[in-house]
């Protein structure tokens, strides 16, 4: 078995402190997960803040302009979305967006793209948020448009909701034929099918067995559509609470998810000792997961990270 990649996932940015130590904390953070050999680094695409990360007022940076700093201040470490929100920005605009990144790193960018969720910072914004069935037409539809500005000198096409003609979009992406395009979701009767048909990653959700079974899903599309399952990359986030004792970590979790069901935890967070992390992150890697975006405690993240890695993801 292949050795299994890592990605460090920062959807915080309130314990960077004001506006001005942002990009001094985002590019150390960055820049430790580059030298301890994590393959990406990875920001969500979010005008608010999440409720699960913080307050919704929070300060939080605008996911594309954010990379392209990273980028900058990085050799090696691949950047990407999870998940660029396809109703956020016209997919013309996204290709340009894309592949600006990709060559002002060198051919690092590693897009992730979902149907959206967040309705209500779309309308506060002004973004109009169509129900789940066109927002997942209009994924479909979007990654069509990407992968032809990506590769095709000028670039036409004609959907029941985007259109474009003889579209430019030079200079092209440093990656070829294109840039890997993640597409994060665990839908089983429309997201996986977009997986199997358009992507190069997936990304999905839940505990071990929920896993296995949206694999199984995504497997049996690839069948159906005649697409080589191994050809896509499968990979999850992973809340780890890592402690060097085991209760800590507990009550760690605990605290942070009052409230929560054992179940729920479970489904949320991957916790306890490294020895305990390790197990987990087998047990994940047994029903299919390849690739590990790791979210660590925004307060005591470089501490973690150098558990993490010393303990966990060698021995992966």
């Amino acid at each position: 078995m292949e050795k299994t990649k890592f990605g460090l996932f920062r959807p915080q940015y309130t314990a960077d402190g004001s506006a001005h130590e942002m990009m001094k904390s985002l590019s150390d953070a960055a820049k430790r997960a580059e030298s301890h050999g994590f393959d990406s680094f990875w920001l969500m695409d979010h005008f608010y803040q999440v409720e699960s990360q913080g307050k919704v007022p929070d300060p939080v940076l605008d996911t594309w302009t954010a990379l392209a700093a990273v980028a900058a201040v990085t050799e090696r470490i691949r950047l990407g979305t999870l998940v660029t929100a396809n109703i956020f920005r016209y997919p013309s605009l996204l290709a340009k967006i894309t592949s600006t990144v990709d060559v002002l790193s060198n051919g690092r960018v590693f897009p992730g793209l979902g149907a959206a969720w967040a309705e209500e910072e779309a309308k506060a914004y002004g973004i109009p948020f169509p129900p789940a069935e066109e927002r997942l037409d209009r994924l479909e539809e979007a990654v069509q448009i990407l992968t032809k500005m990506w590769t095709e000198e000028r670039s036409t096409f004609s959907g029941k909701y985007y259109q474009i003609q003889e579209a430019y979009c030079n200079p092209k992406p440093i990656q070829k034929p294109h840039p890997p395009l993640l597409i994060g979701g665990s839908g089983e009767r429309r997201t996986l099918k977009i997986v199997a048909k358009y992507a190069d990653a997936s990304n999905v959700f839940g505990s071990p067995a929920t896993v296995k079974r949206k694999l199984d899903v995504l497997r049996e599309y690839c069948r159906v559509l005649n697409r080589d399952y191994d050809s896509i990359l499968k990979t999850k986030l992973v809340n780890v609470f890592i402690y060097r004792d085991r209760e800590e970590a507990k009550r760690r979790v605990a605290s942070v998810l009052e409230g929560k069901s054992q179940t729920e935890i479970n489904d949320y967070a991957t916790y306890g000792n490294p020895d305990d992390i390790l197990l987990q992150l087998q047990e994940l890697r047994a029903v299919g997961i390849e690739y590990f975006m790791v979210h660590l405690e925004p307060t005591r993240e470089s501490e973690a990270l150098d558990l993490f890695t010393d303990r966990v993801a060698e021995k992966l």
